[in-house]
C-alpha cells in the first residue's frame, strides 16, 4: 500500500518587510490585504500542526499544491526554499506553483529555480536552466505517477486567475497515456481547481476544457489541487471511470473563521492497473491546543 498525502496554499509567514521598490506593484495590493484580513486568519503555528499530523500518519510521499508564499518576494521564495527542506525530502515531496507563487512578472522563474528539486521531473536535468519548460512534469513513485501541471501566471491586481495552455495539455494527456501503460497509478497536480464554477470568475482557471481533454483522452486516477482553500470533492470524467478531484484548505488556516480550519489529505493507494483501490481520509484542526482530527473517510475507487 502506498499512502500519499496533501497539502497546499502553505502561504509561510509571517509577511517579510518589503522595500518600497518591491512595493511598487501589484504586491501593495496583496500588502494591504494581507495586514487587513489574511494575517487575521491564519495561525502561526497551524502549519506546523498540520506537518507533526501527517508525519504521525507516515506517508511515502508529500504532494502540495502550490502558494507557499504571499507576495513572492525574493526573501520569501528564500525562505519557502529552507521550509521545504524541513518538510520533506526532494524526492519524497512533490510541488505545483500557485498564482502567489507568481505574482509580478519574474517570480515564477525565481521560485522554479530556488525550488527546483521539489519540481523536477524524473527525464528533467539535474540543474535548472533558464526557459526550460517544467511541466507538466511527471515523477514515478512506487506505483504511483505524479504528474505536476502549472496554472501559475503572474495576474493584474485584484485577479488571482491560473491559464493551462494547450501545450501543457497535449503534453499532459501523453504523460498520462505513457504511465496507464506503465500500469501506474496517476495522480494530477494542480493549483486551481479545474471545475467550472469551483472559483470565482477574477480568480478561475483559464483552460478548464483543455485540463477536462488531457483527462479524458490520457485517463487519471485523481486530480489534487488548491487555491479555494476549501475542502471540496469534484468529479471528472475519463474514457472509463469517474475521476475525484479534491482541494483542501489552506495549510495555514486556524480554527474559528469563514474558511475551514487547516488540515491534510491522505490516501491510501492498493491493488493495479485496472483494479485499484482508493481510501481517502481528511484530517483537521479542532483547536490549537489538540492534535488534528479524521474528519471525513471516504473509498473512492474499488470495492
Amino acid at each position: 500500500m502506498f499512502k500519499l498525502a496533501h497539502i497546499s496554499d502553505v502561504h509561510l509567514g509571517p509577511l517579510p518587510n518589503l522595500t518600497i521598490r518591491e512595493l511598487a506593484s501589484k504586491r501593495i495590493t496583496g500588502y494591504l490585504n494581507w495586514h487587513r484580513n489574511r494575517r487575521k486568519h491564519l495561525f502561526p503555528h497551524a502549519l506546523d500542526m498540520v506537518l507533526e499530523g501527517l508525519r504521525a500518519q507516515s506517508p511515502d510521499h508529500l504532494a502540495i499544491t502550490g502558494d507557499l508564499v504571499n507576495l513572492a518576494s525574493r526573501l520569501e521564495i528564500s525562505l519557502v526554499a529552507e521550509w521545504l527542506k524541513e518538510a520533506g525530502a526532494p524526492l519524497d515531496t512533490s510541488v505545483v506553483p500557485g498564482n502567489h507563487d507568481a505574482y509580478v512578472p519574474g517570480a515564477h522563474d525565481r521560485a522554479m529555480h530556488a525550488w527546483y528539486d521539489y519540481v523536477r521531473g524524473d527525464d528533467d536535468p539535474l540543474i535548472y536552466h533558464e526557459g526550460h519548460k517544467l511541466f507538466p512534469y511527471i515523477r514515478r513513485r512506487g506505483p504511483v505517477a505524479l504528474i505536476g501541471c502549472s496554472t501559475s501566471i503572474a495576474t493584474p491586481p485584484f485577479s488571482a486567475s491560473g491559464y493551462f495552455s494547450g501545450r501543457q495539455a497535449r503534453e499532459t494527456a501523453n504523460l498520462l497515456k505513457a504511465a496507464g501503460e506503465e500500469g501506474l497509478f496517476r495522480v494530477v497536480m494542480i493549483h486551481h481547481p479545474p471545475i467550472r464554477g469551483a472559483a470565482a470568475r477574477h480568480k478561475r482557471m483559464i483552460g478548464i476544457r483543455r485540463f477536462a481533454a488531457a483527462i479524458r483522452t490520457g485517463g487519471c486516477e485523481l486530480v489534487l489541487h488548491g487555491h479555494t482553500h476549501l475542502n471540496t470533492l469534484y468529479w471528472l470524467n475519463d474514457r472509463e471511470k469517474k475521476v475525484p478531484v479534491i482541494g483542501i484548505a489552506s495549510a495555514s488556516q486556524g480554527p474559528g473563521a469563514k474558511k475551514p480550519a487547516a488540515g491534510f489529505n491522505l490516501f491510501s493507494i492498493d491493488g493495479e492497473a485496472g483494479n485499484w483501490q482508493l481510501d481517502w481520509q481528511r484530517y483537521r484542526i479542532e483547536s490549537e491546543d489538540a492534535p488534528l482530527v479524521l474528519d471525513h473517510s471516504e473509498r473512492l475507487h474499488g470495492l
